[in-house]
């Protein structure tokens, strides 16, 4: 079968470049008629020539997030159990030539920080580690899983690409979910990106939510890292692989994330930083394109930002957050990975959902095998 890396070859940059140049503000209006888009109608909300109709994106797209998905916004949290990496990723915090100090939980250390998790309510959870394979193996990620399974509903991991064996190991020991930021899809530029470490073969990351997928992985997450590549580029590829996925695998969840570039450990000059505008652009065009997947905001943006991005798409967002390890339970004196926007707490989250209308939702699944404490 033709997996998603020769599918996109299909769609070299000349080839998106020419159709969102060449849009019309006609073009868009007969895209935002139509019931079922394909890939080119996607790029063509995403053209320049939208830009003047970004409130009619809007309108469609807030209608579109209402009838799949009513006023619900999901919460979720992150535990970052380990910093240290082996990669020199050039926009990132854990960048394994920065100097800042560095935490590994223990697997009791780990189980300590999900208490406190599981103390705020929240029932949905997501595992993140550098990528360290030596200290934060596999093994050691299946065995947190295991021990915090019965605290929460759903357990999903953010870690380093992985093999089909070893998501298969992770989908025996509890994960469900899997997010797998490509940062970009641009081969070129991710080499540049990425001069060291194992996450420099871009072949194996792209590939990895197929792998996730033929594992048993209920649900996927993707997202590129807007800011490092040309906004109709990377954005584009996201959506694409989305789409190529829901083809390919139809019983398989498959969400979205928009993280933009923010601040962190180390020095890094964004090449194509996004504005608001084209920010919330790419979030309308993402939700008509793709009604029924879920679109995740995290912290990294504002509280005004996030609650006006839920109207338009946003169906899950974090609250509580730490992108630190430890800190919770056990001393933290390491930098996060990124420096995060939006502080507010799970009960300030709920509580300004429902001032503007809408309903948090702890829990939306729950694997019938298990029993949780």
């Amino acid at each position: 079968m033709e997996n998603f890396q020769q599918y996109l070859e299909s769609w070299p940059r000349e080839r998106r470049s020419r159709i969102a140049a060449g849009a019309t503000e006609d073009q868009v209006r007969a895209v935002l008629r139509k019931d079922y888009l394909q890939p080119a109608d996607f790029l063509t909300l995403l053209s320049p020539a939208a830009a003047p109709l970004l409130e009619q994106m809007a309108q469609r797209a807030h209608e579109l997030t209402l009838r799949y998905f009513g006023r619900a916004v999901n919460l979720f949290t992150p535990l970052y159990v380990s910093d240290y990496c082996t990669n020199q990723c050039r926009y990132c915090g854990f960048n394994a030539n920065n100097t800042q100090p560095r935490r590994h939980l223990s697997p009791d250390e780990a189980y300590e920080e999900a208490r406190a998790i599981a103390d705020m309510g929240l029932q949905h959870i997501l595992l993140l580690t550098g990528d360290a394979r030596k200290l934060s193996s596999p093994e050691y990620i299946a065995e947190i899983a295991r021990r915090i399974k019965p605290l929460f509903a759903s357990v999903g991991i953010e870690v380093y690409s992985m093999t089909e064996d070893e998501y298969r190991l992770m989908v025996e020991s509890g994960v469900d979910s899997m997010t797998m930021f490509q940062e970009t899809y641009n081969p070129e530029l991710y080499d540049w990106l990425h001069p060291v470490g194992p996450k420099k073969d871009y072949a194996f990351r792209l590939n990895a939510p197929e792998r996730a997928a033929r594992a048993g992985m209920r649900s996927l997450g993707l997202g590129a890292l807007l800011g490092l590549d040309e906004f109709e580029q990377d954005a584009f590829a996201t959506g694409l692989h989305a789409w190529w996925l829901l083809r390919h695998y139809p019983g398989v969840d498959v969400g979205l994330s928009i993280p933009r570039i923010c601040s962190h450990e180390g020095s890094f000059d964004i090449p194509h930083a996004l504005d608001d505008r084209r920010f919330v652009q790419y979030v309308t065009a993402l939700r008509c394109f793709l009604p029924r997947s879920s679109i995740t905001c995290s912290s990294r943006e504002s509280a005004f930002m996030r609650d006006h991005l839920i109207p338009l798409g946003v169906t899950r967002v974090s609250a509580g957050v730490s992108t630190a390890v430890g800190g919770r339970k056990t001393h933290a004196d390491n930098s996060g990975q990124f420096d995060i926007t939006d502080h507010r707490s799970v009960a300030q989250m709920i509580a300004d959902l429902a001032r503007n209308g809408y309903q948090a939702v702890i829990k939306d699944w729950e694997d019938p095998t298990l029993t949780h404490a």
